[in-house]
């Protein structure tokens, strides 16, 4: 696909069944959102039309961060997760408790036509909490989220998120694996609601720090970038209530379009970093997928155990 190519109705035909985004749905379509890639606010709306069946499973119906891009990549940023009537009739509200105690609205969306609001609102990278918002506070994921210091090989990252599996492994769970769409990588981990966040969080500690204690030249498991030099920060710190992770994907707002990709884990040693797959790697490689590389996530009833 040349970058012609790349357009309202082409992209949005990537696959069969695939819904076409209407002209009128995005306003200032031609407006470029990254500047060297010549992509624009409707290549964007395109992308997520194209990838929606995809990536609806693991958003919809969970609370939402938005990093909304008024004026395109390089130009101020800012995140969102309260919902406003402005963003859209089909982007959702739900009342959720904040760290003060007090209630606000957070925002969330059921389907393509909150996405493309959400595009519309110059929405470009989404990230969905661990839980859904019929069970805010039961979550059903958790993200072991590798991020290497700068010189640290991807095969160590690889290296990394395999022995994470291997862990969850002999614990008798099954996990996926995703591109960050930055340096990294992500290790998802489902599992049947039940256990509360505190819990949550537990686990991700426990297992973070044994990988450290196993292999401490390697690994760090505290936020500290003095001493993450050389090494790979596990972070298992998103695993709270209100933390979020990026979406199965979703586009970054990063120079080059870089895409969180789901993997299947034979996969994983074919891929050469985290950053792979650009806006148009992804659409190709939507259109080409026969089912999803994380088929069976959705139906895993997988108990979390206590440690």
């Amino acid at each position: 696909m040349s970058d012609s190519d790349l357009n309202l109705e082409t992209a949005a035909r990537g696959r069969a069944g695939a819904v076409a985004v209407p002209a009128a749905a995005i306003s200032h379509a031609a407006r470029v959102v990254y500047p060297g890639s010549a992509i624009s606010k409707g290549d964007v709306a395109a992308y997520y039309a194209a990838v929606a069946r995809w990536m609806l499973p693991e958003l919809a119906n969970r609370p939402l961060s938005l990093l909304r891009c008024p004026d395109g990549v390089g130009a101020a940023c800012f995140f969102q997760k309260h919902h406003a009537d402005a963003l859209g009739e089909h982007v959702q509200a739900i009342a959720l408790r904040e760290k003060s105690g007090s209630v606000d609205d957070y925002l969330y969306v059921r389907d393509l036509a909150g996405l493309l609001e959400l595009v519309q609102m110059n929405a470009l990278e989404f990230h969905p909490w661990g839980a859904q918002v019929d069970r805010p506070d039961a979550p059903d994921r958790l993200v072991f989220d590798f991020d290497p210091a700068p010189g640290v090989p991807w095969s160590a990252v690889v290296l990394a998120a395999r022995r994470i599996r291997a862990q969850l492994q002999e614990l008798g769970l099954q996990s996926f694996v995703r591109t960050s769409g930055g340096k990294g990588l992500h290790v998802v981990l489902p599992f049947r609601r039940g256990p509360d966040w505190d819990a949550a969080k537990r686990f991700c500690e426990t297992l973070a720090k044994a990988m450290v204690a196993r292999h401490p030249q390697q690994y760090i498991a505290t936020a500290s970038k003095s001493r993450r030099k050389g090494r790979i920060f596990i972070d298992w710190l998103r695993n709270t209530r209100g933390a979020t992770s990026v979406c199965n994907w979703s586009l970054r707002a990063r120079a080059g379009a870089p895409v969180a990709m789901p993997l299947r884990w034979e996969e994983l040693g074919r891929v050469q970093g985290g950053a792979a797959f650009d806006l148009r790697k992804a659409l190709r490689r939507a259109a080409a997928l026969k089912r999803d590389p994380w088929d069976g996530i959705g139906t895993l009833q997988q108990v979390l155990p206590e440690l």
